[in-house]
Parts: structure tokens; C-alpha cells; sequence
């Protein structure tokens, strides 16, 4: 915090003398202030986390009722893009069918999801997949590409997922990595729960 003395506000006609020992008072307390408030602001803001910070750690709630089958939508959680997608079941039944492709199908690596996540379909329910739209290689965005899409960077057997633009990567519908590609891990599956039908809790879970 700077504290900016008024100077200017001295008298016009004040002696010398009277404007050096204002200045000097005025000088000690500024100093003075600047001590008080260097000491007392770090503790008041240990005691009150800003709003941002707040914000940024938030667990975000969302309608998922309005999900086509096949769709997915994206909600944001903190500033981060996480979608929800609703399989429908013949996207559940290419899953299986791809394991040999893929670097981690059985969700090894247990930084990438929650424990109810290291399943085949990743998710707790297997309609519905949610993942953070984030690359695992450097952080660009994927993009959803179905299957059958005339999509030179996918391959002609492809049977839907993420593809990632920005250097190749490519992930199935159920956000694992395939084998030779830049991406080291499976999307990253968030902590979440269920509320109630249609309703989504991201960034909590039922988990101790």
C-alpha cells in the first residue's frame, strides 16, 4: 500500500520553519502508516482468502437434463473447460473393442481419475463421461470428432473421441490416450457426484 503525502495542501503562506516541521511530521507518519500497514495486511489476508481464490476452487454445479445422447456439453470449473459427455450404448460398446490401441485402458495411472473412475467406461455412471477437455501433452483443447468423420488424423477404423489439433494427440470416448502420440496419460477425470437425476457436482466428491 503507498500512502501519498499532500504537500500541496500546506498553507501558501506558512514560514519556512512552520512548513519544515510540517513536513516532518508528516514524513513520520507516513512512515509510520506504511510500517502499521505492511505489518497488519499479510495477517488480515491470511485470514481472508480473496474472492478470486475462492472462485477458483469452487465446486460448480450443472444441469446435464438437456444432454442429447451422443452430445456433450462443457462446463467450466475452474477456468477450465470440463466436459460432460452421454454415451449412447454403441459409443460404450467400441471401448472394449480398442484396448489394444490404447496406453492406459485399464486407468492405471491413478493421478488422471478418482478411485469410482478406474473402470473401462471411467466414469461412475457409464452413460455419462466426465473429463477435462485439456490435453495431457501441453495443454491444448481436443476437439470431438465421431465416428466415421472424414478426418485424415484419426484413420479410417476410427469409432469417436477427442483429437487434438495442435500436435495430434488423440484420445477415445472415454478420454484414454492412444499408443505413439505426444500425450503421455488418459484426460484428466475431475472429482465428481450426481445430485440427483440431471444434476452435476463437479469438483466434490463422496470420497474421504
Amino acid at each position: 500500500m503507498n500512502l501519498t503525502v499532500p504537500f500541496d495542501a500546506l498553507a501558501a503562506n506558512a514560514s519556512d520553519h512552520d512548513a519544515e516541521r510540517r513536513q516532518m511530521v508528516l514524513l513520520t507518519v507516513a512512515a509510520a502508516g506504511v510500517a502499521v500497514t505492511a505489518t497488519v495486511v499479510p495477517l488480515v489476508s491470511s485470514f481472508a482468502p480473496s474472492e478470486r481464490a475462492k472462485a477458483a476452487g469452487a465446486a460448480v454445479e450443472a444441469d446435464i437434463s438437456d444432454i442429447a445422447p451422443g452430445s456433450v456439453k462443457t462446463v467450466e470449473w475452474r477456468g477450465k473447460p470440463v466436459w460432460v459427455m452421454r454415451r449412447t450404448p454403441e459409443m460404450l460398446a467400441s471401448l472394449a473393442a480398442q484396448d489394444g490401441q490404447l496406453v492406459d485402458p485399464a486407468s492405471i495411472v491413478k493421478s488422471q481419475q478418482p478411485g469410482y473412475a478406474q473402470n473401462p467406461h471411467r466414469s461412475i455412471n457409464p452413460e455419462y463421461f466426465v473429463a477435462v477437455g485439456i490435453c495431457t501433452h501441453l495443454g491444448c483443447s481436443p476437439n470431438a470428432v465421431a465416428a466415421g468423420a472424414a478426418n485424415p488424423s484419426v484413420g479410417a477404423d476410427w469409432q469417436g473421441g477427442f483429437f487434438c489439433p495442435c500436435h495430434g494427440s488423440t484420445f477415445d470416448l472415454a478420454g484414454r490416450v492412444f499408443k505413439n502420440k505426444p500425450a503421455p496419460t488418459n484426460l484428466e477425470v475431475p472429482p465428481h457426484k450426481f445430485l440427483a437425476e440431471g444434476r452435476l457436482l463437479i469438483g466434490e466428491d463422496d470420497v474421504v
